[in-house]
């Protein structure tokens, strides 16, 4: 399917798309680049690229497709870097766990190149970073939103789509603002509250002592806590506006709740817990929709 691919950025995340690639016979050759030789080296050794380059604008040069999986933050840097040296025809994707800023980034920086950008985002991922934890099958059964602009050229949408599927991805597209509202509500929020909820236990006098005796049910609650700080931070603040709207109606639920454990209200309080059980149970990891009654 391609040529090259240019990896900006050899993490878990891109580390596995270029592994992905490779396994499946979609790519020729693998040109990496990360600010760490180190990591660049480890991900040569491990099969995920074939050559370090000493720069991002030497990643690319030559490149047919071009991976972007760097932290949010770090996207207008990395697009000013290789905006010169993108080929013509060449694809450029992202990895970003945000899009209304990436988007705004590329408006910025890439200028008359901006109908090579696909800006995507994976859902798929673990709380252990580095390219150490790349895998070939991480991209396979998982969603990858795509939310490409009214400049971006149809045919590289239909390329990004195809290379995608190819890896074994669900691939979905909407608008950078309904991606951001709604992974605020499904991923930015549940990450914040799980950092807050480790916090608030740990930071109790007793809180060692309450880790000691934590079975499953706060094994999988807290799981997302262990997540990189740097990526989260990023998240985060790019995206704060839609998280606080949807902190503001956590709030409102778990208010609600504690209102009626106040009272002792039994009844009401089954009545609270019963909808959200019974949409939890229905729910499957990929359904576009939860039935009627339970959360849609």
């Amino acid at each position: 399917m391609f040529t090259q691919l240019g990896l900006i950025g050899c993490g878990m995340m891109g580390g596995s798309f270029a592994l992905a690639l490779k396994r499946g016979g979609l790519v020729q050759r693998v040109v990496g680049y990360s600010k760490s030789p180190s990591t660049t080296d480890r991900a040569r050794k491990l099969g995920a690229i074939d050559v370090a380059a000493e720069s991002a604008l030497l990643a690319v040069a030559g490149s047919d497709i071009v991976l972007i999986a760097v932290p949010v933050a770090a996207t207008e840097t990395t697009l000013k870097a290789i905006r010169l040296g993108l080929e013509p025809g060449a694809l450029l994707m992202d990895v970003g766990s945000t899009k209304r800023d990436v988007v705004d980034a590329a408006r910025r920086v890439l200028r008359d190149r901006l109908s090579a950008f696909v800006p995507a985002h994976p859902i798929a991922g673990k709380e252990s970073a580095g390219i150490q934890n790349a895998d070939a099958e991480l991209y396979r059964g998982r969603q990858v939103i795509l939310t490409p602009l009214p400049q971006t050229d149809a045919s590289l949408t239909q390329k990004a789509t195809d290379a995608w599927s190819a890896v074994g991805a669900q691939v979905l597209k909407m608008t950078p603002e309904n991606h951001d509202a709604a992974f605020a509500a499904v991923s930015h929020l549940p990450h914040l509250l799980a950092f807050a909820y480790f916090s608030a236990v740990v930071n109790q006098p007793a809180g060692r002592d309450f880790l000691s005796l934590a079975g499953p049910g706060f094994r999988d609650f807290t799981r997302i806590a262990a997540s990189s700080p740097e990526v989260w931070r990023d998240i985060l603040v790019a995206n704060r506006e839609e998280v606080l709207k949807q902190s503001q109606l956590f709030r409102h639920a778990l208010d609600a709740l504690e209102l009626v454990m106040r009272s002792a209200n039994a009844d009401a309080l089954e009545d609270l817990i019963r909808s959200p059980s019974e949409g939890r149970s229905n729910w499957q990891m990929g359904n576009l929709r939860v039935g009627p009654g339970n959360g849609r």
